[in-house]
């Protein structure tokens, strides 16, 4: 299979280009399903309080998640690479009163600007697929997450087999990259969105990468039939 590549320039420029209506497609492509998995992430640090690290947060929403699901001395830092999703990230946080529990700045996943074993735990979710080396990313949030951590990856991912996977291919591949590029005007966002997906396909990928950066405990879990998938795992000790 011909694995394809875009340069981390051309997918900042892809993602600045559709932040003002990201969460808008997120939820009408998704069928508000996103909203689900997020929930269904952030329960993975169930009982973690302290700093928590969100990598690739976008507009913000895993990291407004991860608040509301905790008791109060939840603490979070959310990182990416686009100014105007951040833009984004900020409004909402500013009209939920967020801003002095959620910090939020430029950050490149592959030089991450914190010391080792500082966070509790550490979220990727949806941005895996954009960094060309993934496990290097990985191995980052791993450093910074205290040892005995989790660090959690939730990406999209295909249905194996069956109607299903015949059913969302062709919907993936076809009619989002229509759909996304008619609503949010950049069609060649959607239409590499497809293509970002399909050389990761298996959750077992994502778990090898997990291993290799130095996590245990793996344990993955499917969303909506396998359309997308949560991968878990903890900070080895010493």
């Amino acid at each position: 299979m011909k694995t394809y590549v875009l340069h981390p320039d051309s997918v900042r420029e892809l993602f600045n280009s559709v932040a003002p209506r990201y969460d808008l497609l997120c939820r009408l492509l998704s069928l508000r399903r996103d909203v689900y998995w997020r929930k269904r992430a952030v329960r993975e640090i169930k009982g973690c309080e302290g700093p928590i690290l969100d990598v690739a947060t976008g507009t913000g929403d895993i990291a407004i998640e991860i608040i509301r699901q905790g008791r109060g001395d939840r603490r979070v830092i959310g990182v990416d690479f686009s100014e105007p999703m951040l833009r984004e990230a900020r409004e909402k946080l500013l009209k939920r009163s967020l801003l002095s529990v959620i910090d939020l700045g430029l950050g490149d996943a592959l030089t991450l600007p914190f010391r080792d074993d500082i966070f509790h735990a550490s979220f990727i979710a949806f941005g895996l697929r954009n960094i060309l080396k993934k496990e290097a990313a990985l191995s980052e949030m791993v450093r910074v997450t205290k040892k005995g951590g989790k660090v959690v990856i939730m990406e999209f991912t295909f249905p194996e087999k069956g109607l299903m996977n015949r059913l969302y291919s062709s919907y993936f591949m076809n009619i989002l990259p229509r759909v996304g590029g008619l609503i949010s005007g950049d069609r060649g966002a959607y239409a590499y969105l497809p293509r970002s997906v399909s050389h990761f396909q298996s959750p077992e990928i994502y778990r090898d990468l997990a291993g290799k950066a130095g996590l245990e405990n793996i344990t993955s879990t499917d969303l909506t039939f396998g359309i997308a998938s949560i991968i878990t795992g903890t900070k080895k000790g010493p």
